[in-house]
């Protein structure tokens, strides 16, 4: 078979959420604009490339944000239209391709290796992409195109904003070696600071650094990836459909004390979220992680594997609860934590709960027990009246606490990957 070179397309629409409110109301176009937040506090989600230039950034305090460009517009987000126009775009790739594997709201891989003799080579096939995007639906979006997902992904960050990138094949690390290394895919703030204590900025000078040494750096699992990543080691295809493996939310706090009332408020926040997601598609997890972020970027995780699949609000939220506090236990005090993170794995399908015989001792946590049941059959009813009056409509107390008013949930569901 003939080599058709640079045949993964990463398509990523730039700005995406601002993009689509100057789009909207063209008052807003050409000038600094954030989603989310305001003058007083509260935190933007997302910010245009005029508010990016003065340093404006997703997360950032509203406060923050508007010192850094007092010319800075807030709006507040209109999150159907997020969906609406992205389902759109993901419309226009499949016309192109049906191998279109979306990722999240606003990119998605496409593998273009039988669309080239219809549209022609996958830089014409990018630059077609882009036209319609921008001709039908109004927003720019970034294309790279490379013979790896990996490449393909950095491809379209260097080709930002709105612009094409092609890796030509045998080109790769002319097109990688200079470039910083935090556009590795997983190389965060705390990734990136420890390879630079090293001398390792650039994607080559990573490349150049033998992976054992890597790994002695970032630990074994993720110094062997990206030093295979530096190397454009990256085998996955394209795939159009696949399950999830595990479910999860997180809340960033800022800066808190480790209060109880208030860690089981955000816990039984994030429990609702995930485990309303779980029913919604039949499932259930054995296995619940949480993740405790400290001051100083420093994280604990804890997991628990249950003998019995759950997916029930409160039993998530004692299970989150407890490993939570293992987590802030094994801490040096006095702490803050600024970030909580819950998910569920080792997923399978519970379409029924097959009732138990109530024998001692009684645990609530086995889904089948009168309680179990009970707690089951309590979500189930606050589901439906969720889906006829909206997700605001009923709620457990603690969860309605940790809601919070800083990202609303519509805007966090929009980034959850469904099941």
């Amino acid at each position: 078979m003939p080599d058709l070179g640079a045949t993964i397309l990463h398509a990523d629409l730039d700005a995406f959420y601002a993009s689509v409110e100057q789009l909207l109301d063209p008052a807003l176009r050409g000038r600094p604009v954030a989603v989310g937040g305001g003058p007083g506090g509260g935190v933007v989600l997302a910010a245009s490339y005029e508010a990016k230039a003065f340093g404006v950034q997703g997360g950032m305090a509203g406060w923050q944000a508007v010192r850094l460009c007092p010319r800075l517009t807030f709006v507040r987000g209109r999150f159907g239209e997020y969906q609406r126009l992205a389902d759109a775009v993901m419309a226009v790739l499949a016309d192109v391709t049906p191998v279109v594997e979306r990722i999240s709201i606003d990119e998605a891989f496409l593998d273009v290796s039988g669309a080239v003799h219809l549209f022609g080579p996958p830089d014409v096939i990018g630059a077609l992409i882009r036209r319609r995007v921008r001709a039908e639906i109004g927003l720019p979006i970034s294309v790279g195109a490379a013979r790896t997902k990996h490449l393909a992904k950095i491809a379209s960050q260097v080709a930002k904003p709105d612009g094409l990138v092609v890796v030509p094949p045998g080109s790769e690390r002319q097109f990688l070696d200079p470039l910083p290394v935090e556009l590795i895919w997983g190389v965060g703030p705390v990734n990136r600071r420890r390879l630079a204590e090293r001398g390792i900025h650039t994607i080559g000078e990573l490349a150049r650094t033998p992976s054992s040494a890597v790994e002695r750096i970032l630990g074994q699992a993720v110094g062997h990836k990206l030093s295979a990543m530096a190397h454009d080691e990256d085998l996955r295809r394209v795939e159009t459909a696949h399950r999830a493996r595990s479910v999860g939310a997180q809340s960033a706090l800022g800066r808190r004390s480790a209060e109880p009332a208030e860690v089981r408020a955000v816990l039984a926040h994030l429990a609702d979220r995930v485990s309303r997601r779980l029913r919604a598609k039949d499932r259930a997890g054995r296995t619940v992680t949480v993740r405790v972020r400290f001051t100083g970027m420093r994280s604990v995780t804890r997991s628990h594997t249950l003998a019995q699949p759950v997916a029930t609000t409160l039993t998530l939220t004692e299970v989150a609860e407890r490993l939570v506090w293992s987590a802030i236990g094994d801490a040096p005090a006095p702490c803050e934590i600024t970030l909580l993170a819950v998910s569920v794995s080792n997923l399978t399908a519970q379409p029924v709960i097959q009732p138990e015989l109530d024998l001692p001792p009684p645990d609530p946590w086995r889904p089948g027990s009168a309680t179990g049941a009970a707690r089951r059959a309590v979500d189930g009813s606050m589901d439906a009246i969720r889906t006829r009056f909206g997700a605001d409509a009923v709620g457990y107390l603690p969860a309605v606490m940790g809601r919070g008013t800083a990202v609303p949930d519509e805007f966090r569901e929009l980034a959850e990957h469904e099941l």
